[in-house]
């Protein structure tokens, strides 16, 4: 077996982006060999590393190269996978099972293309339980920021009539039927483990993912002394309006440089 986040193949990409170069990373994970897209800024520096963790499953929600490159643009290297079982990668994706080792690995194949040892993690929906888990796992993160994220599995199960289907195929059951998968996706038990900084974005509007999910991650967060930020607007849902959109990635990024120093 391979080792995790050994680089396998590399493929150029089309970017959106003339001063951004993109490319299709196969990778290892856990034995299979999973893809993400990497975004890097083709003007020279000592750029810090973003992990990209997408929400969705499988085709929806999947990693757009506009949105990565956006955040390339800001002077980051940004690797985003894409989690086993998805565009053409091994396995099958778990919804924040195993497939979180697709991210926590998905680190060392950031690494692999920085001169800095500063790594942040981006989360976006589904893409929120993936990052906590990532940092609980992981020592060397700098900063999470947490945009419209799950922090609760079976909350989402409640919240998600549209979704209870996959996830009971997915995942096993329901929480009453397979309680055990559902409680292992939890990560609430184990946040002490994370060292680096905390950034949770939500809209009060949000139906796909409740503020609730911020609630109970904020809650949990003060039981075991972790310092974070929240930046909450009550004016907005599950996606905000483009231009206000910029200018949150605008601040979220120089938050993420404020970090750690």
């Amino acid at each position: 077996m391979k080792i995790n986040g050994t680089i396998e193949q590399k493929r150029p990409y089309p970017s959106p982006n003339p001063h951004v170069r993109l490319t299709e990373v196969l990778y290892w994970s856990c034995g299979y060999r999973v893809k993400g897209l990497l975004a890097e800024p083709l003007h020279p520096g000592n750029h810090e590393g973003i992990l990209y963790l997408r929400g969705g499953i499988q085709n929806i929600g999947m990693v757009r190269p506009a949105r990565i490159a956006q955040f390339a643009a800001k002077g980051f290297v940004v690797f985003a996978p894409y989690y086993r079982g998805n565009r053409g990668g091994e396995g099958r994706d778990e919804f924040a099972g195993e497939d979180r080792y697709d991210a926590v690995y998905g680190v060392d194949v950031l690494k692999q293309f920085l001169s800095v040892n500063r790594i942040h993690l981006f989360a976006f929906s589904r893409g929120g339980i993936m990052a906590l888990w990532t940092a609980i796992l992981r020592n060397d993160i700098t900063s999470t920021v947490t945009w419209s994220g799950v922090s609760d599995i079976i909350l989402t199960y409640e919240e998600r009539n549209d979704m209870r289907r996959m996830m009971k195929r997915v995942i096993g059951g329901n929480p009453n039927t397979a309680p055990d998968a559902y409680d292992e996706r939890q990560p609430f038990a184990q946040l002490n483990d994370i060292t680096g900084s905390l950034l949770i974005i939500h809209g009060k509007k949000d139906v796909n993912v409740g503020i609730e999910h911020a609630n109970r991650l904020e809650e949990a967060l003060v039981k075991e002394g972790k310092v974070f930020e929240s930046w909450y607007f009550s004016e907005y849902d599950h996606f905000f309006p483009t231009k206000i959109n910029k200018q949150i990635i605008n601040e979220l990024t120089n938050w993420m440089k404020r970090q750690g120093g």
